[in-house]
Parts: C-alpha cells; structure tokens; sequence
C-alpha cells in the first residue's frame, strides 16, 4: 500500500451541506489532515449563509468541532460551484436526502470521487440510478454508514465472519432517541427524510445486511416514530434471532440510546454507546472490556475514503449493499402497512 504522506498532491476536498453532517464531515477532514492524511477542506458550498457563518451544530452523537478552521476554506452557497471545480478530488454529500442522487451523479460526471450522506434515497428506484451511475464511473462512489467504521462494529464484525466465539445464535439492535431538533422543517416531513425508518433505523439495518447478508424476509411492527424488525434468515449459517428496534418517540430529555448484544454460542458481546466500555465481551463468569481506537465512525469512516483515493485501491464497492438495504427498508415499511411477513427476492 503507497504511505499516504508521499502523496505529491493532497486530496482536495469539497462539502456540500453544511449542517450537523456537513460540519461532521469537515471536522474530520480536518482531524485527518493534522494526522497525517493527505487533504485539504478546500470548499463548502450551502445554501443558508448562517449555516456557513457558523461553525457549531447539535446532533444525535456530539463530536468536537472545536478545531474547526474554515479561515482557508472557500465558502459558496452553489454546490454547482464545487461540482465543476476542476481542482475537486472528493465531494461529501451532506445536503438533504431528496437531493442526494442527483448531485451524487452530477459530482461522479464530473470525474469526483463521491461520500454521500444515508441514506441516499427513500426509494430504492432512485438509489439504482446512483448504481447504475457509479458503475460506469472512474471514480469511488461509497455511501457514508459510518457505523460500518465504528471501532466497537469493526470488532463485533470481525468476531462475527471469523466465528471467534463460534456461530452467532442472536442479535439484537436498539438505536432510540428523539426526532432530530435540527432541520426540523426536514426532519418533520417523513416523505423527505424517510422517518425514522429511514435515517436512524437504516444504521442497523445495513450492519445486519453487512454482518449476515440480505434477509429472506421481514417482519416489522410499529408505525413512522417507533418500530421494530425481525429478520428472516432461512440458511441454518445465519442466526435464528435477529431483531432491530428504532425510535423517534422519546422525549429530548432521554438522550440519545444506541446498543446491541451478540450472542454468540461460546460468548455474549454487548455494546453500549453510553458506557464507559463501549464493548464488552462475556465469557462464563469474566467480563472483558475490549480495548478500542478513540476515534468515531465518522473520523474512521473519511480516513478510510481517503486511504482509498490515496492508494488507488478500492477493496469493494459498498454502493450495492446501499441498494439491498434501500430494498430491504421498502420491505420493512410495506410490513408496517400489511402487518405481515413479507418477503424478499
């Protein structure tokens, strides 16, 4: 793999959007950068000039944007103007769902490498355009599931393929908070944002898809603020007991609640976002806390991307698993709506 540092040209960077996400995302360009990663935040392009003016946001998992220097960014309020600028390497996409896929698609003609923000379409028509798009491009596409490159999930994901503790008997998945208080003409608009179906019970859905595969089928009960999934699986090589649960019901002061347990058939891990460990391996009567990198999912998440460009080396192409989940989610709500198991093909 060619070191990152003996990069003649850094990586220039380009965000559109510049809400929580955006600055989410600037804010670990930036971390990457001072740690040797070879880029620059070079542009922003949002709509609001308050937003790009400001540099502070709130949102489900707080990150520390104190370092945030935008003293050498170009702000703008066209994305157009990021799009077709020729010194662009990577675009982040940040903006608001609806308009994903076709920005994702102007910025890959264009000859970027894409990031684009989950989920990336409500419909899973829309995402096999952004499919079908990528396909035919030279450049990287990936969806941002920054659970994906979450410390504790690299470790769950790694037990799991390697049978570490042997076959995984269970899993069970609780991602529960509040409707998000930024955004809110967005987020109140479910046709828009996808509920939380869409933007906060996505996250389990894609590890699950990630971990074991496209389910056979789908049971899910519950309506547009609180549900939960039961997923189907008929090979006796997956888990008889996978179940996701998701909330936008609670109220503010509830905070936000992201867990899972994975029983497996020699060892329980369990995940709690909240805890001091973060993940804990169970074993007979030892609890062992497991030692992991400091960084978020987010920072992992660009780091990773960035690996990429660098090194020319796409390992895989996560945009097809951006269309399975966008297929199972669709499955899911139409569960909701019949209030029966419905299968996949």
């Amino acid at each position: 793999m060619m070191d990152k540092q003996t990069q003649s040209q850094p990586t220039q960077v380009g965000i559109l959007g510049f809400g929580f996400m955006g600055r989410t995302h600037a804010t670990a360009y930036q971390s990457a950068h001072r740690e040797g990663h070879h880029c620059n935040l070079a542009m922003i392009a949002d709509p609001n000039l308050n937003a790009l003016q400001s540099t502070q946001t709130t949102g489900n998992i707080e990150q520390d944007q104190s370092q945030l220097d935008l003293s050498n960014t170009k702000l703008t309020q066209d994305p157009a103007d990021i799009i077709n600028e020729p010194a662009i390497d990577l675009i982040s996409i940040c903006t608001h769902t609806d308009t994903h896929v076709d920005l994702a698609i102007q910025a890959l003609n264009a000859g970027k490498h894409v990031l684009i923000e989950k989920p990336i379409a409500i419909r899973s028509s829309d995402v096999q355009r952004l499919v079908s798009a990528a396909k035919d491009a030279s450049t990287l596409c990936i969806p941002a599931m920054c659970m994906r490159h979450w410390p504790a999930w690299v470790k769950i994901h790694e037990c799991i393929h390697s049978k570490t503790f042997g076959r995984v008997r269970s899993a069970a998945f609780h991602r529960l908070g509040s409707r998000p208080n930024w955004s809110t003409d967005f987020y109140a608009d479910d046709t828009r944002s996808g509920g939380v179906l869409h933007d906060l019970h996505i996250h389990d859905t894609d590890f699950i898809v990630h971990c074991f595969g496209t389910p056979n089928a789908v049971t899910t009960v519950g309506d547009h603020l609180h549900l939960t999934t039961l997923y189907h699986y008929d090979s006796d090589e997956h888990p008889i007991h996978i179940t996701a649960q998701a909330a936008w019901d609670h109220q503010p002061s509830v905070g936000y609640r992201m867990r899972c347990t994975i029983v497996c058939e020699h060892a329980t891990l369990d995940f709690d976002f909240s805890a001091e460990h973060q993940l804990v391996i169970h074993q007979g009567d030892e609890s062992t806390p497991v030692n992991l990198s400091p960084l978020s999912g987010y920072d992992a998440e660009i780091r990773w991307m960035l690996d990429q460009i660098n090194t020319n080396s796409i390992t895989h192409r996560p945009i097809h698993d951006a269309l399975m989940v966008a297929q199972v989610l669709e499955a899911e709500a139409r569960s909701i709506t019949s209030n029966t198991r419905v299968q996949l093909s």
